[in-house]
């Protein structure tokens, strides 16, 4: 008996606490417990996955840290390449525009025929002012041939070799050009110098020069063609002490930025020293 009593009551207590439990819902009594339980277990939750978020993202920070190096070193090397291409796609752009400038200045010009060369070279010397230019004997080039551009003149070949050539400019110290002002007609000469300054010398007294007065090429002496565009007048000096005016020019060509040039191939300079008489002492 005792034996039949001691299965039978855990089984009796078991179903008393459902039963208790079914009487407890149906009552609606366990909703405060419920809801107590639900919210515990949220919060326990959030705790657990907050923590859990920190402790992931502690351990990728360095795989994340060097990808993002590494994105970065990429995307530095991508900026550098698109640089490197504007700078060239806006050189060549320059190129482009310059030699279209030069072919509307031969066209307009087409009682002469020229030849384009790329400047390749300059002079080191502080003292003489020399371009190299990528064209020579075997493109027809000789010694004494003007060069010029767009602007206005550079200066003529001093020096052929078959596939280069040396341009003396007109800033040099030993060029001399027979020039005239073009609103005077006066007659002058221009000679370069050191520092690559511009000198028009031999001006007459009671010539009514101008600053901002053009100045051509005159054609005399033989070594260039007429009506090249040289520069203009800048600053007059006049003394009366003087038999002659000074006058500074600013070139019409940009000496620093010589890319291109056009070689004038008809053109032959006349060597008229043997006819200029000399005093017999």
């Amino acid at each position: 008996m005792r034996e039949v009593l001691s299965h039978s009551l855990p089984t009796t207590i078991v179903f008393l606490l459902i039963a208790g439990v079914l009487m407890l819902a149906f009552g609606g009594y366990l909703g405060v417990v419920s809801d107590w339980a639900s919210g515990a277990m949220v919060r326990a939750q959030t705790w657990l996955a907050t923590r859990y978020t920190a402790v992931q993202d502690f351990l990728a920070a360095p795989r994340d840290v060097a990808a993002l190096r590494q994105r970065n070193a990429e995307l530095e090397a991508e900026v550098a390449a698109l640089r490197a291409q504007l700078i060239e796609l806006s050189e060549r752009a320059s190129q482009v525009e310059v030699l279209a400038s030069l072919v509307n200045y031969s066209r307009a010009r087409p009682e002469s025929r020229y030849i384009a060369a790329d400047v390749i070279g300059r002079d080191p010397s502080p003292f003489l002012h020399y371009v190299i230019i990528n064209r020579g004997s075997n493109d027809g080039l000789r010694r004494g041939m003007p060069v010029i551009t767009d602007q206005g003149l550079v200066g003529r070949i001093d020096a052929v070799i078959a596939d280069a050539a040396r341009v003396q400019l007109i800033t040099d110290p030993r060029s001399a050009i027979n020039v005239q002002l073009q609103r005077s007609d006066i007659q002058a000469m221009l000679v370069g110098s050191e520092t690559g300054t511009l000198t028009l010398e031999m001006i007459p007294q009671d010539a009514p020069v101008e600053i901002g007065e053009l100045i051509l090429t005159s054609g005399l002496g033989g070594n260039y063609p007429a009506n090249l565009v040289v520069g203009h007048v800048i600053n007059i000096r006049k003394r009366e002490a003087d038999l002659f005016q000074q006058a500074s020019v600013q070139a019409a060509v940009d000496f620093s930025r010589l890319s291109i040039v056009l070689v004038i191939t008809n053109f032959r300079p006349v060597e008229i020293a043997p006819l200029i008489p000399t005093r017999t002492p």
